[in-house]
């Protein structure tokens, strides 16, 4: 079979640890034989952003904004433990948030269902969609601890010199504050990233926070999707036959657990943090949900949900085999490469993504399964496999879809 061309690249962004093992096992053994892989490569590996001091971070996210779509593997972000570890000049940022940073992205988090495998949710049979606003909030807040009695002032300074009281709060004892912020323009491109998967997916899209508690803060959010809402896609969402909703996180959390599934659920960060982990354990497992990052240009960073598997790496590294799933890793490829055969009108591109997928999961189906799965498969015959063993199954299923 002639190699499927790619005239355009991906921008290609090697990781860390275990999962550096899989990309090039994924690459070897999945890929190469059956692409003429194009890519724009970049080694986000921590000891290369430690080489560069960080600097190939913000060229690969600017590479993802030129070329539109990017792969990419776990990262470490470093500790003080990591410090030590990799003789670091200094403690990185998280890679992700300095690419989700410049390209202004929202992260959609989706899990990866099998027949197999039964959500812990009785009622779940379609995908839930996690959007995240992965900026502000907690995650940039201000804290500081009181030690004693006394009044919290706050003052806003703005750029023309004048100021503005904040209501602050008495302390009539110790206690502890936090101060955290978002921006206008973060929100509307978080609501446009959302309308825009929704329409691009088909799919409903639900919005949810506490503004009956939080009057400015939360309202803000919501006022803001439903303007941006009212203005740019309620023609465009009415002509697709899908529906965009507002409600409180409360009421959603209850509606989202009654519910068949099939939609995608919009979250301020914190909310979107810990919903994306319930969701995904509630479908099965981290390491069988995808993850893309989508800016309101249009812009995608395809990659796996979790992390690096640290402990298989150890293992890894003294010459044991280990059962590290990869099916993560191989949809962040397959969502990539089905992205730009869409973008370049390239049904091949598009439907090998379409085969290496039906392959993932047909093998889970079958019982061929890494050991994260093995207690939550149903069906007796089983067969628990390592890594490369379980790449080499799908590569024997690939084969025979592409012939």
């Amino acid at each position: 079979m002639e190699k499927i061309k790619m005239p355009k690249p991906i921008v290609e962004i090697d990781g860390d640890e275990m999962t550096r093992i899989i990309w090039s096992m994924i690459k070897d053994k999945l890929l190469l034989p059956y692409i003429d892989l194009n890519t724009e490569y970049y080694d986000l590996g921590l000891v290369n952003r430690n080489v560069t001091d960080d600097s190939v971070t913000v060229q690969c996210a600017y590479a993802i904004k030129k070329h539109k779509v990017g792969v990419k593997c776990a990262t470490i972000t470093p500790n003080a433990q990591r410090m030590g570890e990799y003789n670091l000049k200094s403690m990185w940022k998280s890679p992700n948030a300095t690419i989700r940073g410049i390209l202004d992205g929202t992260v959609f988090r989706e899990p990866i269902l099998v027949k197999n495998i039964a959500p812990t949710v009785s009622t779940w049979k379609k995908s839930i969609i996690i959007a995240r606003h992965a900026y502000g909030d907690v995650y940039s807040a201000k804290e500081y601890r009181v030690t004693s009695a006394g009044k919290l002032k706050a003052e806003f300074v703005f750029k023309d010199g004048k100021t503005e009281d904040i209501q602050g709060f008495d302390f009539d004892s110790e206690g502890i504050v936090q101060i955290m912020h978002n921006k206008d323009k973060s929100i509307e491109s978080f609501a446009r990233s959302c309308f825009n998967f929704a329409l691009d997916r088909n799919m409903d899209l639900w919005f949810s926070a506490k503004d009956t508690i939080s009057k400015q803060y939360d309202h803000h959010f919501k006022d803001i999707f439903a303007d941006i809402y009212e203005k740019e896609y309620a023609d465009r969402f009415k002509k697709a036959g899908i529906e965009y909703f507002y409600t409180l996180i409360d009421d959603a959390v209850a509606r989202v657990v009654r519910s068949e599934g099939g939609f995608i659920w919009a979250l301020k960060n914190y909310d979107g943090d810990v919903m994306s982990d319930m969701v995904s354990s509630a479908f099965g497992s981290l390491a069988m949900m995808t993850s893309v990052l989508v800016s309101p240009q249009g812009e995608y960073e395809y990659e796996a949900a979790h992390g690096t598997v640290t402990r298989h790496y150890y293992r890894h590294l003294k010459g044991e085999k280990t059962s590290t799933n990869p099916i993560a890793t191989i949809f962040a490829w397959t969502g990539a490469l089905r992205k730009r055969g869409e973008l370049d009108n390239s049904d091949r591109l598009v439907t090998f993504a379409d085969n290496l997928e039906a392959s993932c999961i047909e093998s889970i189906e079958q019982g061929y399964i890494t050991k994260d799965l093995q207690n939550l498969v149903t069906g007796e015959k089983n067969t628990v496999m390592n890594t490369e063993d379980f790449i080499n199954k799908i590569a024997e299923r690939l084969e025979e879809k592409v012939k």
